[in-house]
């Protein structure tokens, strides 16, 4: 029944709705007339019957006292006429008839006992007592018949039956236009959601009749309208977009089948092959892939088919539809798409550029951009893979250090090109001479490495002496200009006990530089039990703890306190030295690294630590300025040629507000005639600033007084060579009193070094000595204890 209902239209619903109310209304109304009627004739009976049974109730009592049949009878007589009495009865006081209208059709019962007013079916009893001082003397009981009432008012209810048909056919016919006005909205509404639904135009519109519940659900059906339309268009753009993305995604994209054979691809893949998507579809990946990498590739989709949740790498090559090899980088994995359906997603980028570039560039970072030949990185690799080799089989090796002895005269007197011309027509004169399993490297600016696998010393010597002959009889021509070459070579054995590649390189380097201090142009064998050799090491070792120093700060700054040798007062004066603190906390002295700085460049660099960090300590500490005198600072001869360093010392004494009157440079005598108009220039800045300049080991020099005059220095410090002896040595104790004198004619003060005990302190107190420095007067210690 109620899948037969759903069938039906709206309108055809609520026409059965209406129907079947209407029916049942009108059903349970006539329901409910019939029982008020039926009742009520059964009560108006009974109340008129029993307003009869009490009259004559009240006439008979006398009658049936006195046994007066006839009286009583005549008096049941005047109920005859009453509608629908089927008999009357009068029993006595013993509940015996007494008597009756004698009607057979409904005949008296012969006693009163159990008598009560009831109705059986269609047949009313009405019994009434007769009192007489309220003791009963008898009763009256009345018959009557409802059949006839009842058929009146059946029909009644007929009457009233018809009525209500025809006001419900009325009422129906008044219906119809009332459902049309709510049913066709809503069928209009549905015809629209099925054309909608059908066409997929989510630009129709529903249309509004009313502004009820209906015009409501169309306002919300049209408002859901234009959100779906909005949000279709945003969905179709993003499709098309996302289709674009896809197909012209600067990658390939391939959906694959287990076996590889391609389900889709995307447009720009199809043009990288050749093919249109269509001509790609359907055939294998491996068709277009290198026959060299087929077997990994057949690896890699089983990779991918055996680890289903992780992510696949490989390079392989492709072979496009024209011929040309192009290199891909893919990255795939399974992808689940339902129904225990399985697809490889494989996306491949063209790295085939990027492979050539990279080729280039593992060439250019193992070669020499100038001259093509192997560079040093790649030449330190080639070195420790010979020492690993002589460790494990016992085998010999040999490595030659190159360094060109006129290259600098060549680069200062023609240019750079000149120099990087000749660097090339050397390094193609040099593979000339060498085996083509040795391996040929530049090692920096005019240094040249040579590694000889399974060669003996005997052999190298012989090839270091062919290699210096040949680079001799070279000539170089620039511009009409000849140059001669030479060249100094150093020659290092690997076997197994030598060191790691580092060591080979220093001992290589060790001999190069012997080579050159004997007189160049010759060819030096490294030797364990060479002194010099172990010396060159030494400081080459110190190179790299330098460095390690400055960046891990490791170096410490001490003082030594600088004293007037008259009796007058002055504030803190000292000189700034440094220590270098090992791994085991040792506190090492400068003798031990200075050379080694000075010799390889990094005196610069330790200079600037010095700065940097001694200003922190002025700018920080708290009172340490304001007892501070002065604070004398050594720079090297290279920092004074150094460009840059003016620029650093004023960024510092910006950086920490150091007042420039407190601060005294010193530079060594050696140093400031070596680079003269440097020094002349670095100290004439820094004076118009208000620093203060000392000349240290002052006498060491060959012509210390000439050049004096030429140095605007405040303080002169006499070399302690000529004060430590001074009270024994006679020549020393002229030397320190005509520099002191000569010094004060040149209004410069005087400090001495090596003040070693009171003896010579008051010995340079008659001298006129201004100042005294030494462990006589204090020894260094770190600058927090001065």
């Amino acid at each position: 029944m109620s899948n037969l209902f759903s069938r039906f239209s709206i309108k055809s619903k609520l026409l059965s709705i209406a129907l079947a109310s209407s029916f049942f209304s009108m059903l349970l109304a006539l329901l409910i007339l019939v029982i008020i009627n039926i009742t009520e004739v059964k009560r108006k009976a009974q109340d008129d019957f029993l307003a009869a049974a009490t009259l004559i109730a009240n006439r008979s009592v006398a009658a049936v006292m006195f046994d007066d049949h006839g009286l009583a009878k005549e008096n049941l007589t005047s109920l005859a006429n009453l509608p629908d009495l089927l008999n009357a009865c009068v029993y006595d006081k013993q509940g015996l008839l007494f008597t009756s209208l004698d009607h057979i059709d409904a005949p008296c019962p012969p006693s009163s006992s159990g008598m009560r007013t009831h109705t059986d079916k269609l047949t009313i009893y009405v019994f009434e007592a007769m009192l007489m001082d309220k003791e009963p003397i008898g009763s009256v009981l009345i018959i009557s018949d409802l059949s006839s009432a009842l058929m009146r008012q059946v029909k009644f209810v007929g009457v009233v039956l018809i009525v209500l048909f025809i006001a419900l056919f009325a009422a129906f016919l008044v219906t119809i236009p009332l459902l049309n006005r709510v049913a066709k909205p809503i069928a209009f509404l549905a015809k629209t959601a099925e054309k909608i639904s059908r066409n997929h135009d989510y630009s129709i519109r529903a249309h509004k009749c009313s502004d009820d519940e209906i015009g409501i659900l169309v306002d919300a059906f049209n408002g859901m309208l234009e959100t779906v339309e909005a949000k279709n268009k945003t969905l179709v753009a993003l499709k098309n977009n996302y289709q674009t993305l896809y197909d012209n995604n600067p990658t390939m994209v391939f959906d694959l089948s287990l076996q590889g054979q391609i389900l889709s691809v995307n447009q720009f893949g199809a043009r990288q092959i050749g093919l249109s998507v269509n001509q790609l579809q359907h055939t294998s990946i491996f068709n277009f892939t290198h026959p060299e990498d087929l077997a990994n590739s057949r690896t890699f989709f089983q990779l991918c088919q055996k680890y289903p949740q992780q992510v696949h790498k490989q390079e392989r090559r492709f072979i496009c539809n024209n011929g040309h090899i192009i290199w891909v980088r893919e990255t795939a994995r399974l992808v689940d798409i339902g129904n225990d359906h399985q697809h490889v997603l494989l996306v491949g980028e063209d790295i085939t550029e990027t492979r050539r570039l990279a080729d280039k560039v593992a060439y250019q970072a193992s070669h020499d951009e100038l001259t093509g030949l192997t560079n040093r990185r790649h030449f330190d690799t080639h070195v420790q893979d010979l020492v690993s080799q002589a460790h494990s089989d016992n085998s010999s090796h040999v490595m030659c250090y190159l360094d060109l002895d006129q290259f600098k005269v060549v680069n200062d007197t023609c240019g750079h090109l000149a120099g990087d011309e000749l660097l090339r027509q050397l390094g193609e004169l040099l593979k000339q001479q060498v085996r083509k399993t040795d391996i040929l490297a530049r090692l920096g600016g005019d240094e040249f490495g040579i590694l000889m696998a399974h060669c003996s010393l005997e052999q190298a010597l012989l090839t270091g002496d062919k290699l210096r002959n040949a680079i001799c009889d070279f000539q170089f021509a620039w511009e009409n200009r000849s140059f001669s070459i030479s060249v100094s070579i150093g020659i290092a054995p690997i076997n197994r006990s030598s060191g790691n590649a580092v060591d080979i390189l220093k001992e290589a380097d060790a001999a190069c530089y012997a080579a050159k201090e004997k007189g160049r142009n010759r060819v030096h064998v490294f030797s364990s039990n060479d002194d010099e050799l172990a010396e060159r090491q030494g400081e080459m070792q110190w190179v790299e703890k330098i460095r390690v120093g400055i960046d891990e700060n490791r170096f410490k700054l001490y003082g030594q306190l600088i004293v007037p040798i008259a009796e007058r007062e002055e504030g803190l004066h000292f000189e700034t030295l440094l220590r270098y603190q090992d791994e085991q906390g040792k506190i090492i002295p400068p003798g031990a690294f200075l050379p080694s700085a000075e010799r390889y460049n990094m005196a610069p660099a330790l200079d600037r630590w010095v700065i940097s960090n001694l200003f922190e300590y002025l700018g920080t500490t708290p009172g340490f300025i304001e007892r501070l005198e002065l604070c004398s600072v050594n720079l090297s001869g290279l920092s004074l040629s150094d460009e840059t360093m003016l620029d650093f010392i004023g960024e510092q004494f910006r950086k920490w507000q150091i007042p420039t009157y407190k601060v005294c440079f010193e530079i060594t005598e050696t140093a400031a005639i070596s680079n003269l108009s440097y020094a002349k220039h670095f100290i004439d800045t820094l004076r118009k600033k208000g620093c203060l300049f000392s000349l240290d080991d002052f006498g060491s020099g060959l012509s210390s007084f000439a050049y004096l005059k030429n140095l605007p220095v405040d303080f002169l410090k006499i070399d302690g060579l000529f004060v430590k002896d001074i009270l024994e040595d006679k020549i020393d104790w002229t030397m320190v009193k005509a520099i002191n004198e000569v010094g004060h004619v040149m209004h410069k003060k005087t400090i001495a070094e090596f003040v070693e005990n009171k003896n010579i302190f008051e010995l340079l107190k008659t001298l006129g000595v201004d100042y005294a420095q030494g462990y006589g007067i204090a020894k260094p210690v770190p600058l927090r204890e001065l």
